[in-house]
């Protein structure tokens, strides 16, 4: 029996109209554009209208992969969302984005860990593959930020945008994703955090009065512990491989801070202009980020670049993963695989 492997097959991106630039925030806060570029990197944000959700969104990220790579979903059999900012507590927002695709039968669910979602549920989804019970999973980050942010609140409101990005996973005959390697902590959790809501601090009028339904963050424990850990974790996946910074051909770290992005880099020893970022015109879109910005890069990487992603988000929470770049077609069939364990061609 020849053993399961998953590769991206197909890619999307969505990203709202509008754009929050520094100039309108340094009218609204005690702040300057300069002072913006130079503390974040960012230019401006993305932000969605109030008619859409984040499974609006997605949808239109999922649509985008269709457009692009003309693949067929009526058929696929997980939908997994990453997000930290769902349609509804309950039902789960990759629910409501399958009754608007009109997916039936699909497993389908929404997986949290904030900003670290998408390389989270990615993982999740190469598993579906490799366990030989699922052919084609859709894996989409998504998360619209400004529904979380105070926009008075200038450690939030600088750095966060909204946005959506979607990958389809299939079964390939060669292995693509070399090692996945995450860790938490559970510490700091209050430095990255929405301290009202949830079933600890449910919502009344006493706290949004304080506004503790918005997004606090404190900036420098988050830097720091934001840097350590990718550097740690990136490490770690790179010497499991056998492999050295030099071994890399791209590196797609999470896009929350030009100067976290800047420090990884310089202590990896890994070139600058390896480090692929789409921070400037975007913000930090959280669950979406590393997939924004995969689908915005993709056609610079040729077949067998290793491709290093990296993610830190709340919880703590951090992330690396190392795969080939690959092109497998998308009606790759490889379910005589399954059956029979029969060699299947990719003609």
């Amino acid at each position: 029996m020849k053993k399961n492997y998953a590769n991206i097959v197909a890619l999307g991106g969505y990203k709202p109209k509008f754009a929050r630039t520094n100039s309108f925030l340094e009218g609204i806060l005690d702040t300057t554009e300069d002072w913006i570029v130079k503390r974040t990197g960012i230019h401006e944000r993305k932000i969605e209208n109030d008619r859409y959700a984040t499974s609006d969104m997605s949808v239109f990220a999922i649509q985008d992969l269709q457009n692009k790579y003309d693949v067929e979903l009526e058929d696929v059999d997980a939908v997994i969302v990453a997000t930290s900012t769902p349609d509804y507590k309950m039902p789960s927002t990759a629910h409501v984005v399958c009754k608007k695709m009109n997916f039936k039968n699909a497993l389908a669910f929404d997986l949290n860990t904030a900003c670290s979602g998408f390389l989270y549920a990615l993982s999740v989804g190469n598993s579906f593959i490799e366990s030989g019970r699922f052919k084609k999973v859709l894996i989409v980050g998504a998360d619209k930020m400004s529904s979380l942010i105070d926009i008075n609140d200038r450690n939030t409101t600088v750095i966060f945008g909204d946005g959506a990005g979607a990958a389809l996973l299939q079964p390939s005959p060669k292995q693509s994703f070399l090692e996945s390697l995450f860790e938490t902590d559970g510490e700091n959790q209050e430095s990255l955090m929405v301290p009202s809501g949830g079933s600890q601090d449910p919502i009344n009028l006493t706290n949004v009065l304080k506004r503790n339904h918005f997004l606090k963050q404190e900036g420098r424990v988050v830097f720091k512990k934001a840097v350590s850990s990718i550097t740690d974790i990136c490490r770690k996946v790179l010497e499991k491989n056998d492999m050295s910074a030099e071994d890399i051909d791209w590196v797609i770290p999470h896009q929350a801070n030009m100067r976290i992005i800047e420090s990884v880099a310089k202590n990896l020893g890994i070139e600058e202009s390896k480090m692929l970022s789409n921070l400037k015109n975007l913000g930090n879109t959280a669950s979406a980020s590393i997939i924004l910005c995969l689908s915005d890069y993709h056609h610079l990487f040729k077949e067998g670049d290793k491709i290093l992603l990296t993610s830190f988000g709340s919880g703590m929470a951090w992330g690396a993963t190392v795969f080939e770049w690959a092109k497998v077609s998308p009606a790759y069939e490889f379910q005589e695989i399954q059956n029979s364990g029969l060699e299947v061609s990719c003609e």
